[in-house]
C-alpha cells in the first residue's frame, strides 16, 4: 500500500539553530558501505523515550519474495508487557527507522518496491494512534540512524542514501540542505578524517546538529557538531591500542543525558568496538574498554537508561555494557532467533526473538543466569500482500 503523494523536496532558508543553508553538493558515493542492504538485519534496534522503549524487528518470510515485514513494539514505561504499535497503512518491507521525542515519536518507512519517497508517521500517544507527516521526497539510508528528532523544537534531521544530510521544520513539508558527504569531506575536519561516508545523524542535547561517518585516516573518529556555517571535529580521541586503525561510526544517538556512540575500530577480524559518551555535545569523551569481536559482526545494537548499550552479534553473542566508564559484559548465550536486546530500568535485560510471526520475549532478571519466557505475541502478518 502507498502513502500519499510525496511532496517537492525543498531547498529552504537557514532555520533557527545548526548550520543553516549549507550550500548543495554534488551526490557523493553513498553512506556508509559496510550497512546491509534493505531489510537485512542492522535495522533491527531498540531505545527509550519517555513514552517507554521501542523496538524494530524484522518478521515474516523470505526477503526476496516481499514477505519480510519490519515491526515496531513498545513496552510502555513502568510496564514489563510490549505491545505492537506498527503504524497501519504503508508497505514497510524496505525497513523502519525510528527518531524519538520526550514522548512522540516519528517513524520512517525506508523506501522499498518501487516506492522513491519516505513516509513518515507521527504518534504522541504510545502508539495508539498515527497521523502522516512529510513525507520526504528521498530514501532514507539504510542506517538506524538516518533520523533524528531535535529536542524540544521538533526539527528532523534526515541522512539520504545520496550521502545528503536535510532539516526540516514541525510538518515536515519542506527540507533544506544541510551538508553532503562531499561538502562535509571539503571542511577542515572532514580533511583530518579523510570522510568516506555518512553513516549516522542526531543532535546533540544542546540541539546542535552532529554528523558521523568512517574515516580513511587512521586513529581518527568521524563525528562532526554544526558550527555556524561548518563543521568542526567531534569525536573522541582513541586509546594508543587503537590510533593505527580505521574506524566507523556504527551508532550515534542523544538524550537528555547525552549523546551515545558506537565505534568499530580495525578490519577484519582484528576489529574491536569501543561505546563513547559525552554529555557537552562531543567536547568531551568518556570511553569504553575496546571489545573484540573475534570475526563476528554486529547485527543489533541499542540504547538503554542511563547511556547503557546492547548489542548482538552475528556469532549469537550478546554483550552489554552500562553505561559511561562501565566495562563490557557477556550476557548468558543469547536464546535462538534473538533480533535485539532492550535493557530495563532495574539492569535487565529482554531478548526478542523471532520465528516469522510470532514475537518471543525473553528475559534475564538482574543477577540472573538464564532467560526465561516472559510472553509471547503472535503478529497478524499478511504473507503474499506485498508481492
Amino acid at each position: 500500500m502507498r502513502a500519499r503523494p510525496a511532496a517537492v523536496l525543498a531547498l529552504a532558508s537557514a532555520l533557527a539553530a545548526g548550520c543553516g543553508s549549507a550550500a548543495p553538493a554534488p551526490a557523493a558515493t553513498g553512506p556508509a558501505a559496510w550497512a546491509p542492504p534493505a531489510g537485512e538485519s542492522f535495522l533491527a534496534t531498540s531505545r527509550v523515550s519517555g513514552a517507554g522503549t521501542w523496538a524494530v524487528v524484522v518478521m515474516g518470510g523470505s526477503v526476496a519474495s516481499h514477505d519480510n515485514f519490519w515491526q515496531l513494539f513498545l513496552r510502555p514505561a513502568g510496564s514489563g508487557t510490549w505491545k505492537l504499535v506498527t503504524p497501519p497503512g504503508t508497505a514497510d518491507n524496505g525497513g523502519l527507522v525510528l527518531a524519538a521525542g520526550a514522548q512522540s515519536l516519528i517513524t520512517g518507512f525506508r523506501p522499498s518496491q518501487g516506492l522513491t519517497y519516505t513516509p513518515l508517521a507521527v504518534t504522541s500517544d504510545g502508539g495508539g494512534a498515527w497521523s502522516a507527516a512529510g513525507p520526504l521526497d528521498a530514501a532514507l539510508a539504510n542506517v538506524p540512524d538516518a533520523l533524528a528528532a531535535a529536542p524540544g523544537g521538533g526539527r528532523l534531521l534526515a541522512l539520504l542514501t545520496d550521502g545528503m544530510a536535510v532539516l526540516a521544520a514541525p510538518g515536515y513539508t519542506s527540507w533544506m540542505t544541510l551538508a553532503t558527504q562531499r561538502s562535509l569531506a571539503a571542511t577542515a575536519a572532514g580533511r583530518r578524517c579523510g570522510l568516506r561516508d555518512l553513516t549516522a545523524a542526531t543532535f546533540a542535547p544542546s540541539g546542535t546538529p552532529l554528523l558521523a561517518g568512517s574515516c580513511r585516516h587512521p586513529g581518527t573518529v568521524g563525528i562532526f557538531a554544526a558550527t555556524g556555517r561548518t563543521w568542526r571535529a567531534a569525536g573522541p580521541a582513541l586509546p594508543a591500542s587503537l590510533a593505527g586503525r580505521q574506524v566507523q561510526v556504527l551508532r550515534l544517538t542523544s538524550a537528555a543525558s547525552g549523546t551515545v556512540a558506537l565505534l568499530a575500530a580495525g578490519t577484519g577480524p582484528a576489529v574491536s568496538l569501543v561505546t563513547a559518551w559525552s554529555a557537552d555535545g562531543g567536547s568531551r569523551w568518556l570511553l569504553s574498554s575496546p571489545l573484540r569481536l573475534s570475526g563476528a559482526a554486529p547485527s543489533s545494537a541499542s540504547f538503554g537508561h542511563g547511556g547503557s548499550v546492547a548489542i548482538v552479534l552475528s556469532s549469537g553473542r550478546g554483550e552489554t555494557v552500562a553505561g559511561p566508564g562501565a566495562p563490557w559484559r557477556a550476557l548468558p548465550p543469547l536464546p535462538a532467533g534473538t533480533a535485539t536486546l532492550a535493557g530495563g530500568s532495574a539492569g535487565g535485560f529482554d531478548a526478542l526473538a523471532v520465528d516469522r510471526a510470532k514475537l518471543t520475549v525473553w528475559r534475564l532478571a538482574p543477577g540472573s543466569a538464564a532467560w526465561a519466557t516472559a510472553q509471547v505475541v503472535n503478529v497478524p502478518i499478511q504473507f503474499g500482500s506485498s508481492s
